[in-house]
């Protein structure tokens, strides 16, 4: 492998790519060498979109595939499906998320679940089929995306709190049980990022954010995306159950 290509003949699956961090994401570790699945459950047109560019800017071999994560047979699919699109898969970001706000005594048990099986549930489904390849090919690097909320917990987003939150003791009990098979698990949390999912905060509550950010201002998908790219990357094989993160000092 080449010093400008670190990930040349690895093949990465990432959830929720078609945009924000998921899409940065890809783009990080396509430029790095790798092949990618570039997932989605909406937004198609933005996934083939990103595919497209991946081939024409990177020279990647890449491919969008479209999956229901909330259904459990259809995450261990997509697994499948990368394996056959890409001849293996050495790589998964769990990225994949949603998000249903209210406070805890008007959550509904739908907003409750809703939550839990795509920001949780979901990455489990993946991760357990991915590490059958995984453990057999003795080489796996697995990435959850968290969030502060997991960390520090969150007003008004108990149920995506509560799912980071498990996503982080997910992450810590597989890095566990598969390290000896030079299988990374780790997990990001990022803080306040500047994406699609922000875009919808008030500006009065996009500023109230920032004035808690010792950095004092929201991050980038980019720089999510490269401390996920630096997880994955062959000089971090002896880092694993660790949760980075990327917050602006939010979490400090």
């Amino acid at each position: 492998m080449s010093g400008s290509t670190p990930l040349e003949g690895r093949r990465a699956l990432i959830t929720g790519a078609s945009r924000g961090i998921g899409k940065a994401t890809a783009i990080a570790l396509a430029r790095a060498g790798a092949s990618v699945a570039v997932a989605y459950s909406a937004h198609p047109e933005s996934a083939e979109a990103l595919v497209e560019s991946l081939r024409a800017d990177h020279a990647a071999t890449a491919v969008a595939l479209g999956a229901d994560l909330a259904e459990p047979a259809a995450a261990a699919g997509l697994v499948e499906q990368t394996i056959a699109a890409l001849g293996g898969l050495d790589i998964v970001v769990n990225n994949a998320g949603i998000t249903r706000d209210n406070l805890a005594m008007r959550l509904t048990d739908d907003d409750w679940d809703a939550v839990i099986a795509i920001d949780l549930t979901a990455a489990f489904h993946i991760c357990r089929a991915a590490l059958r390849p995984m453990l057999r090919q003795r080489f796996g690097r697995i990435v959850n995306v968290s969030s502060i909320a997991g960390v520090i917990g969150n007003a008004g987003q108990a149920n995506y709190s509560a799912a980071k939150a498990g996503l982080i003791g997910l992450t810590k009990s597989l890095a566990r049980e598969v390290a000896s098979r030079d299988i990374t698990v780790n997990a990001v949390a990022p803080g306040f990022i500047d994406t699609e999912m922000t875009t919808t905060l008030s500006a009065a509550i996009r500023a109230s954010a920032v004035a808690a950010i010792p950095k004092a201002r929201m991050g980038t998908a980019d720089e999510v995306a490269s401390a996920i790219a630096f997880l994955v990357m062959p000089e971090s094989g002896y880092i694993t159950g660790h949760v980075l993160h990327v917050d602006g000092g939010l979490a400090a």
